[in-house]
């Protein structure tokens, strides 16, 4: 089975898609690392020097070679993955995919970003208040793709031992 974690930037999907692997004993994943490994570059460098739609269509295609892929394994996509070029109808239409949406409130994503703001360029120049507006935005013109996932788990308030439980039982 191929498992797939979608949500927001900082919500932890690469760090419970590590463990949760781990746990389950496969693969695990992480489509920007992937397509930096593909392309060569970091996702920074391809969108300074090819520009989002450059990106956004690499990704695609990646997303799709992944999900064909024999085997099963975690993968962790992009906070905007599901949100461009059909990608959510792509990985719906995977029969041996699950996807499940790792949702987590704005207030638990700005405490997140604003203590590893340095590691998101994205964010690396907002104030707190910009930040919060940021992800208030993004959230709600994401959460229509977000909700379609198989499955929602929210972390809020929970540690990675607990939410990596949740999901495996959740998928049992």
């Amino acid at each position: 089975m191929k498992i797939v974690l979608l949500g927001y930037m900082a919500s932890g999907k690469s760090t419970i898609g590590r463990i949760l692997a781990e746990k389950m004993q496969t693969s695990f994943i992480d489509l920007d690392e992937y397509i930096e490994e593909k392309e060569r570059k970091t996702v920074s460098e391809i969108f300074e020097q090819k520009g989002e739609i450059y990106f956004r269509k690499q990704e695609h295609i990646y997303l799709k070679e992944l999900l064909e892929k024999e085997g099963d394994f975690v993968l962790s996509l992009g906070g905007g993955t599901p949100c461009y070029a059909r990608n959510m109808e792509v990985l719906l239409s995977f029969s041996n995919a699950k996807s499940v949406y790792l949702k987590t409130s704005i207030h638990t994503i700005v405490n997140r970003l604003t203590s590893e703001k340095s590691k998101r360029p994205l964010v690396a120049r907002l104030n707190k208040e910009e930040l919060t507006e940021f992800v208030a935005k993004h959230l709600f013109e994401r959460s229509y793709y977000y909700n379609q996932a198989q499955y929602k788990i929210t972390i809020d308030d929970k540690n990675k031992d607990e939410i990596v439980e949740d999901l495996l039982s959740l998928l049992s």
